[in-house]
């Protein structure tokens, strides 16, 4: 008797990555960036995406997807902050986002009329380290409340990552975790990490995060009239 073994995680992961180009090419192709957004529960993504708003939300026209496992918390949240639509999948239960989740998204969004698109992943750093939604970049957040050997435990979405945020930084005076410490295994997992230091609550370091996305935004190669006919 022979034995057939389907590996069925290997091809969702396919088909995933599938629909992840298709999202890059009609972005891409269109000229707007994204960045898929990832931490642990409680980091401050969408406080961050909130005081992001409020800051350049007029300058840049930025279209929002939200992952939560069991609400539209965030999305409600956000929303209050923009006219844009603010679109919100709720899991049910599920770790992470899928390409095919930000594909169903991208219907609802007129590129045209969009410079940056942020996706806000579920609160886990596990995960989403393994799946493409078709963004440019990913950006990690640490919070200062959270271990600072988090890099250590948790490499791959370190070494996966362009960007990360060391969050919450108006606390360092009150918590044990040690800044150096925590860029140091960053750097570990991936030497290429750029690292910033925000304080969304008192505005700290807000101004490098946000040129950071009008940098992003300002490298996007938006077609031309005749490029588009």
């Amino acid at each position: 008797m022979s034995v057939r073994i389907i590996d069925v995680r290997e091809r969702i992961m396919e088909k995933n990555d599938e629909i992840a180009r298709d999202v890059r090419a009609r972005r891409t192709a269109a000229g707007v960036p994204a960045i898929n957004l990832v931490s642990s529960p409680g980091a401050g993504k969408t406080f961050l995406l909130e005081r992001t708003l409020d800051l350049i939300g007029d300058d840049l026209r930025i279209a929002l997807v939200t992952g939560d496992v069991q609400t539209h918390n965030d999305a409600r949240r956000l929303a209050e902050h923009t006219s844009a639509l603010v679109q919100a999948v709720v899991t049910n239960g599920g770790c992470h986002l899928d390409a095919r989740q930000i594909d169903h998204a991208l219907a609802a969004i007129d590129l045209d009329d969009t410079d940056l698109l942020i996706i806000e992943n579920v609160g886990n750093l596990v995960c989403p380290a393994s799946w493409d939604l078709g963004e440019d970049a990913k950006v990690v957040l640490l919070s200062v409340t959270e271990g600072d050997d988090k890099p250590e435990k948790y490499p791959k979405i370190f070494r996966q990552s362009d960007y990360a945020v060391i969050t919450k930084t108006d606390l360092l005076p009150h918590v044990p975790f040690d800044v150096e410490r925590a860029v140091h295994f960053m750097r570990q997992a991936n030497p290429a990490i750029e690292v910033m230091y925000v304080s969304a609550m008192t505005g700290d370091g807000m101004d490098d995060w946000c040129d950071m996305l009008r940098a992003l935004v300002k490298g996007a190669a938006r077609p031309t009239p005749s490029a588009a006919r």
